[in-house]
């Protein structure tokens, strides 16, 4: 493994920046005392270390109409879109630039151990990914930074081998993923963006029943959130995770049924609940995805599906929203959407990739993050808000490890154009068509 690579990538994870006097130390050297020691690079007896990542850049352009004209209202954007996705306009983005470094578990049912830790730079750091359209640098620059995931992992050679994780990692929900080079398509889904989690914090634990079926339990803090979902000192609002997957003997089918709990946590899910309320309440989300392969097109055509069910249980004296849920006669939030997928790899060059989904919300509050108001409206009262979503990618492999795309996306949807008041109220214009263009170039190493 190339020494300036694993220096860069060391210096960058302990201290922040690539420049700092001091790292981690040598895992040879096994003296904690050199971690101080003035050295610009790591020397590792470790085997099975490896780098790896990509670059991915683009441009994206929306033809979204003017702003509503509110005072105090941000830019106009798409309610249902993370950062630059949803900007008016055209953009060119510095998406991401993803650096990977690990050691895997070997496929031997003996105690072992291993880490991963992903780091992102880019637009697509702070554009939404560190929770639901507020991430962790909110300017959404090519200079954004998300710590995706960073754990231990070890496996107990109990029966077929049980493998943990300790740390930060990504969910098991959803069929898309945070790399947008992993996806069909190059925007990102509404069932990813508006209705799962992305990553936890906490313990997992992994088993293999047998070639067919797989399974997985974990206990973290909760929703995109490095700490517990406890809405006050006297509460600790956990959450969990399980899965069971199947795989046919074939291996050209696949299907997961994943759930997520908390308790003490909606105001993470519904990033708009008021913080002056005296409860909160549970989450459920139920999420299942499917894959196949049919055989009949010799590993061409790929065909998915994703389903989304999910409820929180708010506060019925929320100070923002509380009555008027109420008076509605119901303290809940329920929504649910369908995703299905396609793609067709005509020749070794040329793919073509489709993407249609569909989402509805009861109240409208989780998709827009706020109750979505309009001019002639401003209490908001959109009830049953629905969304369908339909894209179209074309994919180019022009040469190793160089892959280009190129998309067009239209969405549908009561008032799905509008803006943000200073309060974080959402605006519609009265505009129910969102169409997108965006081409996307990426390099993985």
């Amino acid at each position: 493994m190339n020494k300036c690579l694993v220096a860069l990538m060391a210096a960058t994870f302990v201290s922040g920046s690539a420049f700092a006097d001091t790292t981690t130390p040598s895992p040879a050297a096994k003296d904690l005392s050199k971690a101080v020691d003035k050295v610009n690079y790591v020397e590792s007896d470790v085997s099975g270390i490896k780098l790896s990542g990509y670059v991915d850049a683009g441009y994206i352009y929306n033809f979204i109409s003017a702003a509503p004209g509110l005072s105090g209202n941000t830019p106009n954007t798409i309610g249902t879109r993370f950062g630059q996705d949803g900007k008016s306009g055209g953009d060119f983005n510095l998406n991401t630039v993803k650096l990977t470094v690990s050691k895997d578990l070997t496929d031997k049912n003996e105690w072992q151990a291993g880490f991963r830790a992903d780091v992102m730079l880019g637009e697509d750091a702070g554009g939404g990914l560190g929770g639901n359209g507020s991430g962790p640098n909110t300017n959404n620059g090519s200079d954004s930074f998300l710590l995706e995931q960073g754990y231990v992992t070890f496996r107990a050679p109990v029966g077929n081998g049980i493998d943990f994780k300790v740390g930060k990692f990504v969910t098991w929900l959803g069929y898309e993923v945070i790399e947008r080079p992993s996806n069909l398509n190059i925007t990102y889904g509404n069932l990813f963006q508006n209705m799962i989690p992305l990553y936890h914090t906490g313990v997992s634990a992994e088993y293999k029943i047998n070639e067919n079926f797989n399974t997985g339990l974990a206990i973290v803090n909760g929703y995109n959130s490095d700490s517990n979902t406890g809405f006050d000192s006297n509460n600790d609002g956990y959450g969990m995770e399980a899965k069971i997957g199947y795989t046919n003997k074939g291996g050209n089918f696949s299907v997961q049924n994943a759930v997520y709990y908390s308790w003490d946590s909606a105001g993470q899910v519904i990033p708009s609940i008021d913080a002056n309320k005296s409860s909160n309440g549970n989450v459920v989300i139920n999420d299942i995805v499917a894959n196949w392969t049919p055989k009949f097109a010799n590993g061409k055509l790929l065909l998915g599906a994703n389903g989304d069910f999910g409820y929180a249980q708010l506060a019925t004296n929320d100070a923002g929203y509380g009555s008027f849920i109420t008076g509605k006669g119901s303290n809940e939030e329920t929504w649910f959407g369908l995703a299905l997928y396609a793609k067709y790899q005509f020749t070794d060059l040329f793919s073509l990739a489709a993407r249609a989904d569909y989402m509805h919300d009861n109240y409208g509050q989780k998709l827009f993050g706020s109750w979505p108001a309009t001019n002639s409206d401003p209490n908001g009262t959109l009830d049953n808000t629905d969304i369908w979503s339909l894209t179209l990618t074309a994919g180019f492999n022009l040469a190793e490890n160089l892959t280009l795309r190129a998309e067009y996306r239209v969405d549908f949807g009561d008032d799905i154009q509008g803006s943000y008041d200073s309060s974080g109220y959402y605006y519609g214009n009265g505009q129910n068509t969102a169409q997108t263009v965006a081409v996307e170039a990426v390099y993985t190493f």
